[in-house]
C-alpha cells in the first residue's frame, strides 16, 4: 500500500479534512510528483524520445562532416566530441530509458499488480535523468568542450580531458543510480506483486526479459561506477589506477569498462526480445512456440554475457589462450540467440498472419537483427577482429544490433501498445510508411559501412581518403532520410494518436481483419469422418 494511500486512510479514520488535490494533482504537479506507473512510464518515453532526437542531431553532424573527404565543417577535436556524446546520449539517454518506460507501463498490467512496488522511488529514479542529461549536454559549453575520449571513455585519454569529462562522469554516475533503482523496483514488482495464479512460467515474455535485464543492470552498473570513479581519482587526487608511470595500467580500464559494457549491450536488447515475443504470437494468432526454451535462452544469454567482455580487446596484446577462450565463449552466445530466432519463425509458421505496423516492425527486427548478429559472429573470430578492430565494419555491426534491434523493437512496442496507452488508434498508413521508410533508409545508411570497414576505413576520424567517398556519401544521404523518418513518426503518428483519432477497441488487435485469436488444435495425420450415431 503506497504512503499516500496510508495517509488517506489515516486522515479518513481520524476525520481530518482531506485536500482532494493531494490525491490527484493536476498540471505540472501531476508530472513532478508522479507516483503512478503509467505517468512515470510516459515521462520516461518522452524523455527518451527527446534524447533520441538530440543524439540523432549529433549523428547527423557526424554524417555531414563525412559527406565528402577533407575537413568541411568541424575540427577533428570537435568531431570526436560529437562521436562521444552521440554514443553516450543514445545508450544512456535514449535506448535504456525507453525500455524502462515500457517496463513501467506494461509490467504492472501484465503481472496484475496495482502499481510498481516502490512508487516514490520510481518517481525519483526518473527525475534523476533530466539533470544528468543537462550535465551531458552542458559539457559542450565548458572550457575544453565535451569529452572526446569516445563513449567508452578510455584511459589515458579520459585522464587528460578538460572539465567536460568530469561533467560526463557525474552524469553517468547519476544515470547509473537511476538504473539501479529502476531495476530494484522491477524485480520486486515481478517477484512479489504477481496476481494469484500468475506463476513465473506463466508470465508474459516481456516480464521475463525485464526481470533478467534488471538483474544484469544491478550486477554491472556498480562496475561502471567503479571504472569512472577510478578515472576521477586519477584525474584529481593523484592516484595511478590507469597511469603506467605510477604503476597503473590503462588496459585495466578496458577490462573493467567492458565487464560492464558487454552485459550492457544485452541490457539494451533483451527487453527488445521481450517486446517481439509478445507481438509475433499476437499477429500470427497462435501461442509463442517454445515458451520455456525462450525463458532459458534469455537467461543463458544473460549469464554468458559476463564471460565474453575481452572480445572488445583482441588488439590489446592478450595471450593466445585468452583470445581463444573469449572467441569461443562469444560464439557460444549465438546458440541461445539462434534458439530465439528459430522460435519466432516457428511461431509465425502456418499462423494466420496479418501485417499491421507492429508486426512489420517485429518481422523487420528479426531480419535486420539477425544480420547484426552474424556480423557479430564474424567479429568474434580473433584474426578477423584484429583486422576489423576500430573500422566502420564494427560501427555497422553495432548499429544493426542497436538501431535495427533495440530501436525497431521500441517502435514495434509503441505501435502495439500505443492504442492501450492513448485510447486511440494510430493511422495505419502512416505507420506502414514509417516502417518502410525507416527500414530502407537505415540499410542505405549502415549497409555500406560494412564495405568501408572491410576496405580499412577507421572510425572516429573526421577525414578520410578519396577511395571511401562514394559509400560515405550514400551513408550520409541515408542518415538524413532516417532522421526525417523519426520526425515524421513524431508529427504524423505519435502526436495525432495522443490528440485523438479513431477510438481503440478494448482488444485492439483481436478483431484485426476479422481473424479471431484462437489456439488451433493440431491437425491429425488421418481424419476419419465418424458417422452420426442414431439413438
Amino acid at each position: 500500500m503506497s504512503t499516500s494511500t496510508l495517509d488517506h486512510a489515516h486522515d479518513h479514520a481520524h476525520g481530518h479534512d482531506h485536500d482532494h488535490a493531494h490525491d490527484h494533482p493536476t498540471g505540472l504537479k501531476r508530472w513532478l510528483f508522479a507516483t503512478n506507473h503509467k505517468d512515470i512510464g510516459t515521462l520516461y518515453l518522452w524523455f527518451s524520445f527527446i534524447m533520441l532526437l538530440s543524439g540523432g542531431v549529433l549523428a547527423l553532424m557526424i554524417r555531414t562532416e563525412l559527406f565528402k573527404p577533407g575537413l568541411q565543417f568541424f575540427q577533428p577535436e570537435f568531431f570526436n566530441q560529437l562521436t562521444t556524446m552521440h554514443g553516450l546520449v543514445m545508450v544512456f539517454g535514449a535506448i535504456m530509458p525507453a525500455f524502462v518506460g515500457y517496463a513501467n507501463w506494461m509490467i504492472p498490467l501484465q503481472v496484475g499488480a496495482s502499481d510498481m512496488a516502490f512508487a516514490r522511488m520510481n518517481n525519483f529514479s526518473f527525475w534523476l535523468l533530466p539533470p544528468a542529461a543537462l550535465l551531458l549536454a552542458g559539457s559542450f559549453f565548458v572550457p575544453g568542450g565535451a569529452t572526446a575520449a569516445g563513449w567508452t571513455l578510455y584511459a589515458p585519454l579520459s585522464t587528460q580531458m578538460g572539465i567536460g569529462m568530469d561533467m560526463g562522469i557525474f552524469a553517468m554516475h547519476i544515470m547509473g543510480a537511476s538504473s539501479i533503482m529502476g531495476s530494484i523496483n522491477i524485480i520486486v514488482t515481478i517477484l512479489n506483486m504477481r496476481a494469484p495464479g500468475m506463476t513465473l512460467m506463466k508470465m508474459p515474455m516481456f516480464c521475463w526479459t525485464w526481470l533478467i535485464t534488471a538483474y544484469l543492470l544491478i550486477a554491472v552498473m556498480p562496475v561502471l561506477a567503479g571504472a569512472i570513479t577510478m578515472t576521477l581519482t586519477d584525474r584529481h587526487f593523484g592516484t595511478s589506477f590507469f597511469n603506467a608511470a605510477g604503476g597503473g595500467d590503462p588496459v585495466m580500464y578496458q577490462h573493467i569498462f567492458w565487464f560492464f559494457g558487454h552485459p550492457e549491450v544485452y541490457i539494451m536488447i533483451l527487453p527488445a526480445f521481450g517486446i517481439v515475443s509478445q507481438i509475433i504470437p499476437a499477429f500470427a494468432r497462435k501461442p509463442l512456440f517454445g515458451y520455456a526454451s525462450m525463458v532459458y535462452a534469455t537467461a543463458s544469454i544473460a549469464i554468458l554475457s559476463f564471460i565474453v567482455w575481452a572480445h572488445h580487446m583482441f588488439t590489446t596484446g592478450m595471450p593466445v589462450t585468452s583470445q581463444l577462450f573469449f572467441m569461443y565463449a562469444t560464439m557460444l552466445i549465438a546458440v541461445p540467440t539462434g534458439v530465439k530466432v528459430f522460435n519466432w519463425i516457428a511461431t509465425m509458421w502456418r499462423g494466420s498472419m496479418t501485417f499491421e505496423t507492429p508486426m512489420l516492425f517485429a518481422v523487420g527486427f528479426i531480419f535486420v537483427f539477425t544480420m547484426g548478429g552474424f556480423t557479430g559472429l564474424i567479429l568474434a573470430v580473433t584474426p578477423i577482429d584484429i583486422q576489423l578492430q576500430d573500422t566502420y565494419y564494427v560501427v555497422a555491426h553495432f548499429h544493426y544490433v542497436l538501431v535495427a534491434g533495440s530501436l525497431f523493437a521500441l517502435f514495434a512496442g509503441f505501435y502495439y501498445w500505443g492504442p492501450k496507452w492513448t485510447g486511440h488508434m494510430y493511422n495505419e498508413a502512416m505507420g506502414k510508411f514509417h516502417f518502410w521508410a525507416s527500414l530502407i533508409t537505415f540499410n542505405v545508411t549502415f549497409f555500406p559501412m560494412h564495405f568501408l570497414g572491410l576496405a580499412g576505413m577507421p572510425r572516429r576520424y573526421a577525414d578520410y581518403q578519396a577511395q571511401f567517398t562514394d559509400f560515405n556519401t550514400i551513408a550520409s544521404i541515408g542518415a538524413f532520410g532516417f532522421g526525417l523518418c523519426q520526425v515524421f513518426f513524431l508529427f504524423c503518428v505519435v502526436l495525432p494518436c495522443i490528440r485523438g483519432g479513431k477510438k481503440a477497441a478494448d482488444k485492439p488487435w483481436e478483431a484485426a481483419e476479422g481473424l479471431e485469436w484462437t489456439v488451433p488444435s493440431p491437425a491429425p495425420f488421418h481424419t476419419f469422418e465418424t458417422p452420426p450415431t442414431v439413438k
